[in-house]
């Protein structure tokens, strides 16, 4: 495996680069705006393909380099089903896999810190964001935290995982870059108490500042969406009220976006063709499915992912190859449920 730890000295923040080999897909957990040219060189130099990139929770003491990574490479942004962000291409809940070529991730929620707060687990170390730092917790007075929930998060959850564990926090600012599930129980301060009160009554009494870049970080983070309306004004997407009528249509080619943990959680519009994001360059290639789906017959390709936001890069990769029949549903299936659009499970 491919691991790389890189550190903004500015925010104390901690991102990870991950792939399963040189040459492969990648994703990187954590990223900082101003850091965004250091991975993509780092990518480049490894010979990786950025398909992934992650945020364990909504910051407040940086900038995300989601949005950014996303504009340079055509990645997937990743975060939990409860943020407050306004579009991001993926939405994971507690039991989910977070995938990419040779590498699974096992989804943990693990609020507290935050409401949207998430973990991710590998068989030997654990990305825990700022729910369980080193020697430390991460702070529970804003962006409805809760101790009580954090609490249940680390003993509940984190602390049963094994002790040789490798812990990856988001943060540190002691210059600590990794420890282990059983040192933190052994000498992590927050975690020597023998009652949920008594962490409770610790947490509500730590009197910390609000983090300088609060006011700033929190709204640019909660805006990290493509513009859809971009390609909405090119006459490239369509309503999930218009969509309504297409489906099931002979000149429509209905093409779902998503991966097929998506599919089986949230449903599959009827008819549709599943063609994952992933291999979209390879499918509206000279001699790709869609290419000569599209170069054969008079279909308008009508791609759709969950928020609109692969589906609209999809239109725009598909408009640039020279496929003009292509479209999106604007905010896809999170829409086309408001619209009371059917699904098969």
């Amino acid at each position: 495996m491919i691991f790389r730890q890189l550190f903004d000295s500015v925010s104390g923040t901690y991102s990870y680069l991950l792939a399963s080999r040189r040459g492969g897909e990648a994703l990187i957990i954590d990223p900082v705006l101003e850091k965004v040219e250091r991975y993509l060189q780092l990518v480049n130099e490894l010979d990786l393909r950025l398909v992934k990139a992650v945020d364990t929770h909504l910051h407040a003491d940086h900038i995300t380099g989601l949005g950014a990574l996303r504009d340079r490479t055509h990645c997937v942004t990743v975060m939990g089903e409860q943020t407050k962000a306004d579009v991001v291409s993926m939405r994971l809940a507690d039991g989910d896999k977070l995938g990419i070529e040779g590498l699974a991730l096992d989804v943990i929620y693990t609020p507290g810190h935050t409401d949207d707060s998430y973990s991710f687990v590998l068989p030997d170390r654990v990305f825990t964001g700022d729910t369980l730092l080193i020697r430390g917790t991460g702070r529970t007075d804003f962006q409805n935290g809760d101790p009580r929930q954090q609490y249940e998060s680390i003993f509940g959850r984190l602390l049963k995982l094994p002790d040789e564990t490798l812990i990856f926090p988001a943060h540190d600012y002691k210059g600590e870059t990794v420890s282990t599930i059983g040192e933190e129980k052994a000498f992590n301060p927050r975690l020597q108490v023998k009652s949920v009160d008594e962490y409770v009554h610790i947490m509500n009494n730590l009197n910390l500042s609000n983090p300088k870049m609060m006011d700033v970080a929190v709204p640019a983070n909660m805006r990290v969406g493509l513009h859809q309306d971009d390609i909405a004004s090119r006459g490239w997407a369509v309503t999930a009220e218009q969509a309504l009528a297409l489906v099931g249509r002979p000149d429509v080619a209905l093409i779902d976006l998503r991966e097929q943990s998506e599919r089986e959680r949230h449903g599959v519009i009827p008819g549709a063709i599943h063609l994952p994001y992933a291999r979209l360059q390879e499918n509206i290639a000279a001699g790709g499915m869609l290419h000569e789906l599209a170069k054969s017959t008079s279909k308008q390709l009508l791609f759709y992912c969950a928020f609109g936001e692969r589906s609209a890069m999809a239109v725009q990769a598909a408009q640039d190859v020279g496929i003009s029949s292509a479209r999106h549903i604007q905010g896809g299936i999170d829409a086309w449920r408001k619209a009371s659009g059917p699904l098969v499970h």
